[in-house]
């Protein structure tokens, strides 16, 4: 920092020498001299150089965290520094993600008639509280369950464990909502 600050005050000092010889003697033609080229080529480039090691100083040190090293989906989604970043809230007031992961799924199993009625294996209505929903996964997991039943009924269950899943969470649920065809 201080051989930059150094580097642009003898630029600046040359710059005033060359100057005050200019207009000292109007009727004279200014002569620059080879080595002055080279002089001030040199400032100039050094000049330059600082200014750009002075702007890129927090990319050339910045250490590398365990994030960096390792290669996760979130990296390429973007999603970690969107969430992790100084921009905070206003990054949110540009413009919000619509379509999901879950949207697409769903919108998916939709056209293809395959969405499972979740509502009709956990036997509650489409209205139901947050609590009978709750409820009632429980009252089926404690029968279905391969450890209670010592039955092979890991697939219910892991059905069940969907259903539950996707009706309890308020989000996942309008999206479901949003493309479940009540019949």
């Amino acid at each position: 920092m201080e051989k930059s600050i150094l580097l642009m005050s003898l630029l600046i000092v040359f710059s005033v020498q060359l100057a005050y010889g200019q207009s000292s003697e109007l009727d004279m033609d200014l002569e620059v001299s080879d080595q002055d080229k080279i002089l001030l080529f040199g400032g100039f480039a050094i000049a330059i150089i600082a200014i750009f090691l002075f702007l890129a100083r927090d990319i050339i040190l910045r250490k590398k965290t365990s994030y960096d090293k390792e290669n996760l989906e979130s990296k390429k989604e973007k999603t970690f520094e969107k969430y992790h970043s100084g921009w905070g809230d206003d990054y949110e007031e540009i413009g919000q993600r619509t379509s999901t992961k879950d949207d697409k799924k769903f919108r998916e199993a939709s056209i293809n008639d395959e969405l499972p009625n979740y509502y009709e294996m956990l036997g509650v209505d489409i209205d139901a509280s947050p609590d009978e929903i709750k409820s009632r996964f429980r009252e089926l997991a404690k029968k279905t369950h391969p450890d209670k039943t010592k039955e092979d009924s890991e697939k219910e269950m892991a059905e069940l464990n969907k259903a539950y899943e996707v009706l309890s969470d308020e989000e996942s649920k309008k999206r479901y909502d949003r493309y479940f065809k009540k019949d």
